[in-house]
Formats: C-alpha cells, sequence, structure tokens
C-alpha cells in the first residue's frame, strides 16, 4: 500500500505520524509553513484526558521531552489539578472546576519534541490546492508548485481553516463566528509582580468581570527555572495574559494595531480587583497583541472516498478553548485513526468499513463537545447565569453518545 499523507505539521499531525511510525506504517507530513518556527507559536495548552492515549501512541523519548516542556517543572511535580474561575471585581474564587490530571505545555516546544525522529518525512513549504483520485484504492496531493504525491489515504489536520475540508466541503467549509472578540498578549514580570498571580494559582486560572462580562485568562507560560534567569539580576517569569468581551456595537471591534488593541485590554481591566489590574496595566507599549477570532465547526458529514480522505482535529471540529479540549479531542481521533489505518495496512478491514467506523466515532463525540464549548464561551461572559453545572465549569471529560 502507498503512505498515509498527512496534511499538517500541527501538535495532532505529528503525533499521528509518530503513532504511525510505531506501527512500521509508512507516512509523511506536508505542511505550508515554510520552517517550524515560521508561525510562533509560543502560549501553552494543556493536555488532560488525552494523556492517556498520548501514553499508548508515542515512545518513552518523546513522552520525556514533552513532559520536559512543561511551563513550570516545579508545579508540576505537585499539581493538584486546581482550577479556579473568579470574581475579577473582587478577586475571589467563585468555582473550582473538577480537576483532572494534566501537563500544561509550551505549544511551539511541544511541536519540536514530537518533531524529533519523524524529520525526514515532515516536508515543510507544502501548500496543498487540490485532490485527485487516479485509481480506486488511491489518491494524490496536488501542491501549489503544481506537483504531486500519491497515497493510499489523506488525512487533513490543517487546523480550523483546513484546505482538505474545503475540498471536502465546499457548500459549508466555513467557520461560524461566535461575535465575542478575544486578544491576548505573552508579558514578562518580575518576580514581585508575578507573586500575587501565583498566589491565586502557581499555572492558570480565568475569571468574569460581573458588571460588563468581561473575560480574564492567566496562564504562566516560563518561569526562570525554564528560561536560564533564576538568581540573576534578571530573574523573570512569562505569563499569558488573555480578555474577551463580547461584540454588542462598533465599539467593541479589535483594533487593527497592536497600541489600540492594548489599550483596549488595559480598559476594559479598569474595575478589576487591584492586582489584576495592575497585571494588565504593566503590560508594555509596544507588546504584541495577538486576536483569535472565535468561531467554530461542528464536524458536519463529508464524502470520504471510499475511506481514501478524512479529516481530523481543528480541520474536523474546531471549537472554542473555553474548556481547553480542542487539542486533547485531536489527540484522540489520531489515536482513533491509528486504530483504523492499522486494520486498513494489517487487512484485517477495508478502508472505506474502517474510515467510516473512525469518523462515526469522532463525528458523534465532537459534535456534542463543540456545542458544549460554544456554550462555555457564552457562560464565560454573563456572570448572572453562571453555576456550577454552566458548560465552562463542568467536569473535563469524553461524552459517549
Amino acid at each position: 500500500m502507498g503512505p498515509v499523507l498527512i496534511v499538517g505539521a500541527g501538535i495532532v499531525g505529528l503525533t499521528l505520524g509518530q503513532a504511525l511510525k510505531q506501527k512500521n506504517i509508512p507516512f509523511e507530513i506536508y505542511e505550508r509553513d515554510a520552517t517550524p518556527e515560521a508561525r510562533g507559536q509560543g502560549w501553552a495548552i494543556t493536555l488532560h484526558w488525552a494523556l492517556e492515549y498520548m501514553l499508548k501512541m508515542l515512545p518513552e523519548e518523546t513522552l520525556a521531552r514533552i513532559q520536559d516542556v512543561q511551563v513550570d517543572p516545579d508545579v508540576a511535580r505537585n499539581d493538584s489539578g486546581n482550577f479556579l474561575f473568579i470574581n475579577l471585581e473582587t478577586g475571589q474564587p467563585k468555582f473550582k472546576i473538577p480537576p483532572n490530571r494534566r501537563w500544561r505545555v509550551n505549544r511551539e516546544k511541544t511541536r519540536r519534541a514530537l518533531l524529533h525522529g519523524i524529520e525526514d518525512h515532515v516536508h515543510w513549504g507544502r501548500r496543498v490546492m487540490g485532490l485527485n483520485m487516479p485509481e480506486t484504492d488511491r489518491v494524490q496531493l496536488l501542491f501549489d508548485d503544481h506537483s504531486t504525491v500519491t497515497g493510499s489515504l489523506v488525512v487533513g489536520i490543517d487546523g480550523s481553516r483546513s484546505m482538505v475540508r474545503q475540498i471536502l466541503r465546499p457548500d459549508a467549509f466555513e467557520n461560524v463566528p461566535l461575535g465575542i472578540n478575544f486578544t491576548g498578549v505573552a508579558v514578562d514580570f518580575t518576580p514581585e509582580e508575578i507573586r500575587p498571580l501565583k498566589e491565586m494559582d502557581p499555572l492558570l486560572f480565568q475569571g468574569c468581570y460581573p458588571p460588563t462580562g468581561t473575560f480574564f485568562w492567566f496562564s504562566m507560560l516560563e518561569t526562570p527555572q525554564v528560561n536560564g534567569t533564576v538568581a540573576t539580576k534578571n530573574e523573570r517569569y512569562r505569563a499569558q495574559i488573555c480578555m474577551s468581551w463580547s461584540e454588542r456595537g462598533p465599539e467593541d471591534k479589535v483594533a487593527t494595531t497592536d497600541e489600540d488593541r492594548l489599550a483596549n485590554m488595559k480598559q476594559r481591566a479598569q474595575g478589576f480587583v487591584p492586582f489584576l489590574q495592575r497585571a494588565v496595566d504593566r503590560i508594555p507599549v509596544g507588546t504584541p497583541v495577538t486576536e483569535i477570532k472565535l468561531a467554530d465547526w461542528e464536524c458536519l458529514g463529508w464524502d470520504n472516498q471510499g475511506g481514501r480522505v478524512t479529516l481530523a482535529g481543528d480541520a474536523a471540529h474546531a471549537m472554542t478553548m473555553y474548556r481547553g479540549e480542542a487539542a486533547n479531542h485531536g489527540l484522540l481521533d489520531a489515536y482513533r485513526l491509528m486504530e483504523a489505518i492499522e486494520q486498513i495496512y494489517n487487512g484485517g478491514a477495508i478502508a472505506s468499513v474502517a474510515i467510516d467506523h473512525y469518523e462515526k466515532e469522532m463525528r458523534d463525540r465532537t459534535s456534542h463537545a463543540v456545542r458544549l464549548s460554544r456554550q462555555a464561551c457564552r457562560d464565560a461572559h454573563d456572570w448572572g447565569r453562571l453555576d456550577e453545572t454552566s458548560a465552562i465549569l463542568t467536569k473535563r471529560a469524553i461524552f459517549v453518545k
């Protein structure tokens, strides 16, 4: 059989590549970015219920490399899984989200860890423009330079604006906006400046400002032990600060410049409990402010061409980050897909049956997850409707239909 052609060298695509390598199944990965460093991915993600599946897919050396890029190794050794939702006006914790075992990891460094050992299978600067089906058991990728490659299965794991999704669902490939705007920064703090934030929680916390419904997120990105500044005069921590708000009028739109985006964040933080308002006010002018377009895609159906083309990760089910589950679902996709591909390649199932089975499980699971994350996003911006049953506060777990 021909190789599995993976489109996208993000965390899920690389994990699938590593998993297929363990099974001695041929694969190649094609990524539109010119190099691994082309797109900054310096923020962090939380791996929680998907850890169980990562342990089954990845070699011990790769798992160790991922553990090594946790944002705070000291906290990781004694992590209680604490996850607070606070009242931003008072600074008081209102809810504690049920904990899971978790690794909070740097996204860019995790990608690098997953590249190790499969570098020769990853092809950079290859932008997919189309698909051909030259034979009943083959599929061909077409690139923007007019070159082609042929394999037995194409897996589109090319993000929330997936070209493979667009090819499979040209009538309904676009993400659906939620009407809520989101900006965030990565910023350095001295030990003194970070102390009140770490006292709230040493790893991460979130909250809502009741008068306006503004949402706030804090997460550690680096400690002095990680960035090499410990015990120096320039000892520093690096953290992620994000804010989001409902768009009710023109004044709520995201500005086009970093300066105006930062001014908006500082204005929206007025009235926060003093230690949080100071944290936002300290963000230096000139700091890059990233906008995230909040939109989702509910894993609609597509024709997998007899098991020759499928989707995984954000390409299959784009969801907001308010439950922190997108990467976890993508990693479970990789595990289920590994099982299906192994069946195909060892002759245990024909491609159409194995891929149909994979897609049914994924669609049942992630359609619910997309809707739940959408509701969590809305709940996060409405203090009055928050209670223990709100989607943003309930336990992160796999839904089985």
